[in-house]
């Protein structure tokens, strides 16, 4: 598939879920309704906390829909190729539904079907959760995978720090999660290369969540009463990799907004250097903080 805007990414999206009986829904507020455990919206599931803990949405229990997020978790990263603090997710929703066996195939399917994105299966890494006192070890989701042809070495079992989703404040739905990644074209850092590493070598694009838990305010995890999956990926991510582009910031998604930058500042984007380079500072330099990524 020949994608030439942001925007053709979007709909999408949404025609392959709708063509899979999901019902789509509007993007909520970036101010979450009656949730005081979060200041603003960070991902697609936060509208749909009550759905996900049992309520019946009016509009079935397939939905998907582009959200609009504000994260500042991972802040510090903010600038870099591919994070922002405002994003759209990309996002379908089963709720108590289907589950591993039809997702799974499916994220295959619009990943690399040439009737959709059409994604060369070589340049896709997968991770899945490795398992610890809270959750069993993911084979189930590492067997699906496999049986859509991934190979061994593009497939990696990960800690609950990578593989695991939620909940978006102190307490709430959660589970572990299956993560999709662009290979990008530079050598590994060193023989453990992996979607762990910071290196850069692998991009996330896409998260399927299988919320399965709730996490009590001890930080125990009790079974929910439904099974659902919550999945987002990643607009600007996503497009930047089909566009080709060095940075989420080289797409018409920014282009305006940076052409009026320019405009007003009289500098050129990656070409003046910032004003503040060379500004004297007697700051003292602030220790690193390790920050949660994700798409």
């Amino acid at each position: 598939m020949n994608i030439q805007s942001a925007n053709e990414l979007r709909s999408l999206f949404l025609r392959f879920f709708e063509e899979k009986g999901h019902a789509r829904i509007p993007s909520a507020s970036v101010i979450p309704e009656n949730d005081p455990t979060v200041l603003f919206t960070t991902a697609g599931m936060h509208p749909l906390v009550p759905y996900l803990m049992g309520e019946k949405h009016p509009m079935g229990t397939r939905l998907t829909d582009v959200q609009k997020c504000i994260r500042t978790g991972d802040i510090d990263d903010v600038g870099d190729p591919s994070h922002l603090t405002f994003f759209e997710m990309l996002g379908n929703w089963s709720l108590g539904d289907y589950f591993k066996k039809e997702m799974i195939p499916w994220s295959w399917e619009f990943l690399t079907s040439k009737d959709w994105l059409g994604l060369d299966p070589d340049k896709l890494a997968f991770t899945v959760f490795e398992g610890d006192q809270d959750a069993p070890r993911d084979e189930e989701a590492a067997n699906l995978w496999r049986a859509q042809g991934v190979k061994d070495d593009h497939l990696f079992y990960l800690p609950k720090k990578h593989n695991w989703w939620g909940p978006a404040g102190i307490t709430g739905p959660c589970g572990p999660d299956t993560e999709m990644f662009i290979i990008r074209d530079q050598p590994p850092c060193g023989p453990d290369c992996s979607p762990a590493c910071s290196c850069g070598r692998y991009l996330e694009i896409w998260n399927d969540v299988f919320m399965q838990y709730e996490k009590q305010a001890d930080g125990t995890f009790v079974p929910l009463k439904q099974k659902n999956v919550d999945t987002g990926m990643g607009l600007e991510r996503t497009y930047c990799v089909l566009m080709g582009a060095g940075t989420v910031y080289e797409t018409e998604i920014f282009s305006g907004i940076i052409g009026k930058i320019e405009e007003l500042s009289g500098r050129k984007y990656g070409q003046d250097p910032s004003p503040f380079a060379s500004s004297p500072t007697t700051c003292v330099p602030l220790p690193s903080s390790s920050a949660t990524t994700g798409a």
